[in-house]
């Protein structure tokens, strides 16, 4: 009778420790990369030292775990970040937590007021010398994913859309024959990026994607733990001179975490919007005349983050909750060319640079920084390896690019994509520069330019084919 009875509670130990793993659970943290005042401040052709920390900068982590699977999600509030970077973060994490680097998405926000996690030369992909802030922010993206992990409980998770078109304009304009003004190469593009209030705007050279994608998680007594957000707009600018900041990004978690009432929790909440695809994507809308009052610094981006904020929360309100998603993650190495200046072009640089700048020449400012371009990517390789990503979280998935976007292919990723919603983090896994279409690449434009873009021409095609083919793997499992 004692061995039945024992064989029974061992039974019924086995069965609920079963049923305890396969548990859907989710935890969230924000671990602060603040760099030092006085770092160079990125996003321009020209950086330089910041005087003051308007907000503190952050990488915020979203962990999910069903028993079987465990992912995270890690949105950085940096312009960008060198492969090498993202590379000793996802050691770090694997060797701290065994979480495999498939099941670790890391994406930037591209914000333009922060100090640069690239590397000094972001053509070496190789290269494991990190600078000390990219060791800083490496260690803290391990621990925030840490932190994340001890914070897992059982939890519920859904998705919605919503649609903000109003902020979100393609920047590259044709313009009227003859009043495209001359590259810093002495040619003539056929599209012009941010040509300002002109008569001789004709129409934006392409589409825009308005398309507000969420990921809501709740705790299953019903309290909020995080929200992942993805929108494809560039980022809106307009900081304090001097100032760090983290961009609209922030001021919508931010928003978003008073909107859901979910302030001053424990654990707290978290917020994460990610970069969608908008490389040829800002905020200047040069298809209405110029007006209207002159903005105080942080005006505009609030004004971006509360009205993507209140249509994110109003559509959060049609969740339909789910306890036992499948969790499912594929990483990939594309090799594709990279694109290095011929004879010509080198000979244009060295000549460009022999000569200087000239003051007050803004051309020549741009030749000057583009020659040193060149000049770099004359001995790179002639291949390199992209990061690639894709993750499922029940119907939806999330594919990363580690690159400056365009919204063309977000677009198609999405039309073509066997999971609905879906959506993708630009910048994702490293920087490698814009990734503009073919098309794209035929019309010219900033976008275009060796040095703004080094993948080669058709890298854009063969990304999506590559990221297709992940996706339909997951769908089929």
């Amino acid at each position: 009778m004692k061995v039945i009875f024992a064989l029974v509670f061992l039974f019924v130990a086995v069965v609920s420790d079963a049923q305890t793993s396969t548990v859907f659970k989710a935890g969230a943290a924000t671990s602060n990369i603040t760099p030092d005042i006085g770092g160079p401040i990125v996003g321009g052709f020209s950086p330089f030292p910041s005087t003051h920390i308007h907000d503190e900068l952050h990488a915020r982590c979203l962990v999910l775990e069903n028993g079987d699977k465990r992912i995270a999600i890690v949105v950085c509030d940096l312009l960008g970040a060198a492969r090498q970077m993202f590379d000793e973060a996802a050691r770090l994490v694997k060797e701290e937590t065994g979480l495999p680097r498939e099941a670790l998405l890391l994406s930037c926000t591209h914000t333009h007021s922060a100090s640069s996690a690239l590397s000094d030369n972001r053509y070496d992909t190789l290269s494991m010398d990190l600078t000390a802030y990219q060791k800083f922010v490496a260690r803290r993206i391990a621990d925030g994913v840490k932190r994340a992990i001890n914070n897992l409980e059982p939890a519920k998770i859904g998705w919605a859309t919503a649609s903000v078109p109003g902020q979100v304009f393609n920047r590259r304009w044709f313009m009227k024959e003859g009043t495209v003004p001359p590259n810093p190469f002495g040619g003539i593009d056929k599209v012009k990026m941010n040509p300002g209030h002109s008569a001789n705007l004709v129409k934006p050279a392409g589409p825009t994607d308005p398309e507000v994608c969420l990921l809501a998680v709740q705790s299953t007594q019903g309290r909020w733990i995080s929200v992942l957000g993805n929108y494809s707009l560039h980022y809106v600018g307009g900081v304090g001179s001097g100032h760090v900041s983290a961009d609209y990004f922030a001021m919508f978690c931010d928003r978003v975490e008073r909107l859901l009432g979910a302030e001053h929790q424990e654990p707290p909440f978290v917020g994460l919007l990610s970069n969608g695809t908008s490389g040829n994507i800002n905020n200047n809308d040069y298809g209405k005349p110029p007006g209207g009052p002159r903005l105080a610094p942080y005006e505009r981006m609030r004004q971006v983050a509360d009205e993507v904020a209140l249509a994110a929360v109003d559509a959060l309100k049609k969740v339909r909750w789910q306890d036992a998603p499948v969790l499912d993650a594929r990483f990939a190495e594309l090799r594709v060319a990279q694109r290095r200046p011929d004879a010509e072009q080198i000979a244009w640089a060295e000549k460009t640079k022999a000569a200087g700048p000239r003051l007050g020449d803004k051309t020549g400012v741009l030749s000057m920084a583009y020659a040193e371009r060149f000049l770099k990517l004359k001995d790179a390789a002639a291949e390199i390896d992209l990061p690639l990503q894709a993750i499922r979280i029940g119907g939806v998935a999330i594919t990363g690019i580690p690159c400056e976007t365009f919204v063309e292919t977000g677009l198609e990723l999405k039309e073509k994509n066997p999971f609905k919603p879906s959506w993708t983090h630009s910048i994702a896994g490293g920087y490698f520069g814009y990734l503009p279409t073919p098309e794209h690449h035929d019309l010219g434009g900033y976008e275009t330019w060796l040095g703004t873009n080094r993948v080669e021409k058709q890298g854009s095609v063969k990304i999506t084919a590559k990221l297709l083919e992940m996706l339909a793997e997951m769908k089929k499992d």
